[in-house]
Formats: C-alpha cells, sequence, structure tokens
C-alpha cells in the first residue's frame, strides 16, 4: 500500500532512490526516538542525504499520501475533535521569518504548537490541523470539518461553541458537546455516546510515544505535520 507512493522507483523519472524501505525505517527512527538528524545511525546511511531526502518526500505530500493510503474509509458515525499542546524544542524555532511564520506561540508553557485532530468513531486520526499554543480550540474546527459527512459530532467544552452548535445543526449531525456552565440555555447531552471521547484521547497517547511529535523539533509546520501523518499512518497500520 505504500510502495506506490514512493519516490525513486525505478519507473519514476530521474534518478532512482536507494532501498525506500530502509529510508523509511530511517525517518521512522527519527520520529521514534526524537533525536536530530545528525544522530541518525549509520547503518541507515548518511544523515545528510536522508535528510534531503526527507525534504523532497515532504515537499511532495509523500508522506500525507501515505497516511491517506492506510486509512481510508473512516468510519465517520462519530466525529471527534481535540487539541493538544506539544512543547517546541529550542531546535524548531529558528524557521525562517521567525516562530510566528509557523503553527508556534507563546502559551503558560512557554513555546508551543497546537495540534487539533479530528478522529472517526473507532479513534483513528481523520484530519488534523496546527495551530499556534495560545490560539482558541475552536478557531479551526471550521475548515477541518469542511465537506465531511458525520452523524455526531462529540467533543469537550472548549468546543462549546454557538457558531459550531448552529452549524452542525444546519447539517443535521446530533451534537454531542459537553457545554460551560455559564450556558444559559443547556442543551441535551447523550451521555453515552459523550463516553466514546476517550478513544480521541487514546489517539494522542499513541500520537505523543513518538517522541519527535511529544516535543516539536521541527522547524517549519510541513516538516512536522510530515512526522505526524508518518506516525498516524504506523498507528492506523497495527
Amino acid at each position: 500500500m505504500i510502495e506506490p507512493h514512493c519516490l525513486g522507483k525505478s519507473t519514476d523519472p530521474g534518478r532512482s532512490g536507494r532501498d525506500n524501505r530502509l529510508f523509511m525505517e530511517a525517518v521512522l527512527w527519527i520520529v521514534r526516538t526524537g533525536s536530530p538528524w545528525r544522530d541518525l545511525p549509520a547503518a541507515f546511511g548518511n544523515w545528510s542525504t536522508a535528510f534531503r531526502r526527507f525534504s523532497d518526500w515532504r515537499n511532495a505530500d509523500v508522506f500525507k499520501r501515505i497516511f491517506e493510503a492506510l486509512s481510508s474509509d473512516p468510519d465517520m458515525e462519530y466525529a471527534m475533535v481535540d487539541a493538544t499542546i506539544v512543547k517546541v524544542h529550542r531546535h524548531g524555532q529558528g524557521a525562517k521569518g521567525g516562530p510566528q511564520s509557523q503553527a508556534i506561540g507563546r502559551s503558560k508553557g512557554g513555546m508551543t504548537t497546537k495540534i487539533l485532530a479530528l478522529t472517526d468513531a473507532l479513534g483513528n486520526l481523520v484530519r488534523f490541523r496546527l495551530m499556534p499554543g495560545q490560539r482558541f480550540d475552536s478557531v479551526e474546527v471550521p475548515p477541518l470539518i469542511d465537506g465531511l459527512e458525520f452523524d455526531a459530532f462529540i467533543a469537550d467544552k472548549a468546543f462549546d461553541s454557538n457558531a459550531i452548535i448552529a452549524e452542525l445543526n444546519e447539517r443535521g449531525a446530533t451534537v454531542v458537546i459537553s457545554q460551560h456552565p455559564r450556558r444559559s440555555k443547556p442543551l441535551l447531552l447523550d451521555r453515552e455516546i459523550y463516553k466514546w471521547r476517550h478513544l480521541i484521547e487514546n489517539f494522542f497517547c499513541k500520537l505523543k510515544e513518538f517522541k519527535r511529535i511529544a516535543m516539536r523539533a521541527d522547524k517549519t509546520d510541513k516538516s512536522f505535520s510530515a512526522m505526524i501523518y508518518l506516525a498516524a499512518a504506523i498507528i492506523h497500520s497495527r
């Protein structure tokens, strides 16, 4: 399922890549351990060559296509949304234009990035968006659910927004959102369906087992996204 999306195959124009399986293992080693590229073991080949190849694949959205190949046909009976904060290592703060040009912001935890994820009813990643750590979780929900069809929307009180609820009602989707105590007219909450929200929390736990994601060391959003796509593809394949 992965092979058709790899670059450097003998049937591709230009130079052929050496051992795509070994290269994939090299990238996975970086994602799993959180190590700098310069510390890549010699068994995987020259670290600089591996990093340049990663950059080529990242720019061609190869890792996103691999994720999509391994996560087709999601169960959209429920759509679950939540966000998690990751700290940004100082090595991840040197992008051209400064941190403000990337999804890096300053919150109580210092320099952080927020991963806003949408999973299906089984807790498998469908989409995600990166935001600076200080932004409200609900801001990026509309583009996250754009074009998706689902029967119910499950989220915690961080997503208790009149605008989100109005859009869900317009779609005809069941609203299963924990509400702020200050809401003047509380909405009905199906607590049995809400219990399934733990699945998206479980997904974040699995995702943060990959140390390169638990602490962001990538300067650009594109590189960090590629790491998330690859880690999510591995989680899907288990």
